[in-house]
């Protein structure tokens, strides 16, 4: 059974690094959590290292000036890996090929495009329309509200083709504020289910584990994985990471499982109970709000 805490600095002592999920966690797609941030800011007060490992399908450099739009304070953090810089690594080595399918909005495209510096030799590639493409990349929907169901034309001309979708943000919903929006991870589970071969970089997967690795070996290359606390809300994402990763994990009842929960301040105990044991997956611990 996952324990209850209630707060970080219960169990902080145990570990070295964090890596911490964003949405959900540390901001609400609009503002920082006053709370979350506070805590970070005291654990490295002490010494500890804080990694931001986000699903969002964009470049750690722009996901830094959305966290300051946000008002996160940069003491909060020492580095960033994102599913985007993951997946883009694979796209610029030609993963889905030379000539791809973008989908997503026209800021996400301009950022995934920027030329990526850690990828030598790195392939030429070129935004083209579906029928001339060799694969497609997915960083989300252009209606974030839109049922992905409306995919469904689109994706089954692309499984007739053979054609592989690289997901840059494996996150099926995020909640923006009160708003529940889908993303990328629900456009490829669709393409998946209508028999599609769907790539994926972010969480739960290792590829964004690995970059997250070595953002903290920048910064101290002596911290071992039984040093290391995933913390985040999504028991499909963060949780199931953390448990193939063989890490600890902070399981944050009162983002995206609140309702099943029933996490007001701290997460009901029977309700958790049950929600995990449906999920198939146990956190180390368990809280309402990082704190």
């Amino acid at each position: 059974m996952s324990r209850i805490v209630s707060s970080l600095a219960e169990i902080s002592d145990t570990y070295d690094a964090l890596f911490v999920d964003l949405w959900g966690c540390v901001h609400d797609g609009i503002a920082a959590i006053p709370d979350a941030v506070a805590a970070l800011q005291a654990y490295r007060k002490r010494g500890g290292k804080v990694i931001l490992v986000t699903n969002s399908p964009r470049p750690r450099a722009s996901v830094e000036i959305q966290l300051d739009g946000f008002g996160v304070p940069r003491d909060a953090w020492d580095a960033i890996a994102t599913s985007g810089d993951s997946a883009r690594s694979a796209m610029f080595r030609g993963a889905v090929g030379e000539k791809v399918y973008f989908m997503g909005t026209e800021d996400e495209k301009a950022a995934f495009f920027r030329p990526i510096a850690v990828v030598k030799d790195a392939r030429e590639i070129t935004a083209v329309p579906l029928a001339e493409a060799e694969g497609i990349v997915c960083c989300g929907p252009k209606d974030s509200l839109a049922d992905p169901a409306v995919n469904r034309p689109t994706f089954l001309a692309a499984k007739t083709r053979g054609l592989k979708l690289l997901c840059a943000n494996p996150d099926i919903v995020v909640d923006r504020g009160e708003r529940r929006e889908w993303c990328a991870g629900a456009l490829a589970a669709l393409y998946t289910e209508m028999g599609g071969d769907s790539m994926y970089f972010g969480k739960p997967h290792p590829p964004i584990y690995d970059l997250a690795r070595r953002r903290l070996a920048e910064i101290d290359s002596g911290i071992p994985d039984d040093r290391i606390l995933a913390i985040g809300d999504g028991i499909h994402t963060d949780i199931q990471g953390a448990v193939g990763e063989d890490i600890d994990s902070l399981f944050i009842t009162g983002g995206l499982a609140a309702a099943e929960t029933g996490t007001t301040d701290q997460p009901n105990p029977k309700r958790l109970k049950t929600y995990l044991d449906v999920s198939g997956f146990q956190p180390t611990y368990s809280i309402g709000f990082l704190r």
